[in-house]
């Protein structure tokens, strides 16, 4: 059971979040739990999930990229809730389960990713657990690949999703 429970569908759509219910669909949670747990204080559940949802689907950066980084995050959070969902967008561009796999894993040199997407996802593994390599060469390096819109794009992205999914795991 979790710490706080979740507000009924129909008191969070009285709150003004049934745009956001309705969003979870697409992410593979008919039953809305986060935002449905965030509904406690609905504006922050609506200024939340919307920065989520931009951070994840718009902007520079491929989304089947940023739902790989996305579900890496969840799994270095441990967070099962957000490691199990899946964007259907991003799963309908041909994003599979093998490549999500291996996007949690060593993708130095895997020729499922290119040098830019290998970038990616060691700029998510390194941001929390090894912040001290992401330095100056490491950001010059990113430079080769992305523009610095794109690198400012995917480290919001890390910085808002792993935050909300510890969140989340905490609430168990």
């Amino acid at each position: 059971m979790a710490i706080i429970d979740p507000v009924d569908r129909e008191e969070a759509e009285r709150r003004g979040l049934a745009p956001v219910l309705d969003s979870f669909a697409d992410l593979g949670d008919p039953e809305a739990i986060f935002p449905r747990i965030l509904a406690h204080a609905p504006g922050y559940a609506e200024a939340l999930w919307g920065a989520m949802d931009r951070a994840s689907g718009e902007g520079g950066v491929d989304p089947s990229l940023k739902e790989i980084v996305r579900i890496q995050l969840a799994r270095t959070a441990q967070d099962p809730y957000f490691s199990g969902l899946r964007s259907r967008r991003a799963v309908a561009a041909g994003l599979t389960e093998e490549r999500i796999d291996a996007g949690s894993g060593v993708v130095s040199d895997d020729p499922r990713f290119t040098p830019a997407e290998e970038w990616a996802l060691r700029y998510a593994y390194l941001m929390y657990r090894r912040p001290e390599e992401v330095d100056h060469s490491f950001y010059e390096e990113g430079k080769e690949h992305f523009t610095e819109a794109q690198i400012m794009e995917l480290g919001g992205m890390i910085a808002i999703h792993y935050g909300m999914q510890v969140f989340m795991r905490t609430l168990q």
